[in-house]
C-alpha cells in the first residue's frame, strides 16, 4: 500500500516561510516524477512545484517561482517544499503527489496523493 505523510503545514504571516514535508512508503520512489499540489476555498486544485525522477528537473508554478524550492531525498523517501515570502494567496491545503511516469503540472498524471496540510497565510 502506497501511503503519503504530508507535515510542516500551519499559520503564518504575510513574508514567512514555512517547509513542507512528505513521507513515502510503499513505493519504488525514485522512479516517479513527484510533486505538491494545492487548492484554495472556492478554487481549483492546482500544481505548485513538481520535480521528476531524474533530477533536478523541476516545474514550478508562475506564480510561487522564485519563492518556492521543491526538492526530494530519495534514500529517505521524502519530498520536501520550502516556502518563503509566503503571501495571503498561499492559503490552501497542500497535496504531495506521486507514482507520475513524467514530470508534468497536470493531476490526472500523479496515481497516489496524500491527505494535505493546511497552510494559512495572514496579511
Amino acid at each position: 500500500e502506497v501511503q503519503l505523510q504530508a507535515s510542516g503545514g500551519g499559520s503564518v504571516e504575510a513574508g514567512g516561510s514555512l517547509r513542507l514535508s512528505c513521507a513515502a512508503s510503499g513505493i519504488s520512489f525514485d522512479d516517479y516524477a513527484i510533486g505538491w499540489f494545492r487548492q484554495a476555498p472556492g478554487k481549483e486544485r492546482e500544481a505548485v512545484a513538481c520535480i521528476g525522477g531524474d533530477v533536478p528537473s523541476t516545474y514550478y508554478s508562475d506564480s510561487v517561482k522564485g519563492r518556492f524550492t521543491v526538492s526530494r531525498d530519495n534514500a529517505k523517501k521524502m519530498l520536501y517544499l520550502q516556502m518563503n515570502s509566503l503571501e495571503p494567496a498561499d492559503t490552501a491545503v497542500y497535496y504531495c503527489v506521486t507514482g507520475g511516469s513524467r514530470l508534468t503540472s497536470a493531476s490526472t498524471a500523479y496515481r497516489y496523493w496524500g491527505q494535505g496540510t493546511l497552510v494559512t497565510v495572514s496579511s
